[in-house]
């Protein structure tokens, strides 16, 4: 019998509000507006967490740290990561690959890619050339195109065993 795999896609997009830092992948971008949320807003982590609870058929994000719950204000999306690594690692599976892309008419993200990465594959203690993230444009259309919000895809493999 061969190797079994599971994938799991997630999404996740917040508004552009003043007053609040902006954090992708774990990173403070620096720039005058940052993600509404009742967490640090960081949908690039939100997005993998989704995509990894899909993975392993145990629901989403707002089920295992509901926005309602007072102890998941302003927490870090690295941290909530950090929290479904766990179960990633109760589940017998191995995270096979990561891909990821981030929407954003501005700021660009390229300059923070290689950082997003580093704290992604840190917090999973996966190899490199198992995780990819890519930024785009919205090209000036919808929410994110009008940059009003930024959103993020995530799309995981997992493989049992070793």
């Amino acid at each position: 019998m061969g190797k079994e795999y599971k994938a799991g896609i997630g999404y996740d997009i917040h508004r552009l509000v003043e007053g609040r830092k902006l954090f992708l992948g774990g990173v403070e971008i620096p720039f005058p507006l940052g993600l509404l949320g009742h967490s640090d807003g960081d949908a690039l982590m939100h997005a993998l967490c989704d995509a990894l609870l899909g993975a392993l058929a145990l629901g989403d994000i707002g089920e295992h740290f509901p926005d309602t719950d007072p102890q998941y204000k302003g927490i870090a999306g690295s941290l909530l990561l950090k929290r479904v690594k766990t179960l990633v690692d109760r589940s017998g599976y191995k995270i096979n690959n990561i891909d990821i892309v981030i929407i954003a008419q501005e700021p660009a993200l390229t300059p923070f890619k290689k950082q997003m990465k580093e704290n992604i594959c840190g917090i999973l203690g996966i190899e490199h050339d198992r995780a990819n993230i890519k930024a785009k444009t919205n090209e000036g259309l919808g929410a994110v195109g009008n940059k009003e919000a930024i959103a993020a895809y995530a799309l995981v493999s997992l493989v049992k065993g070793g």
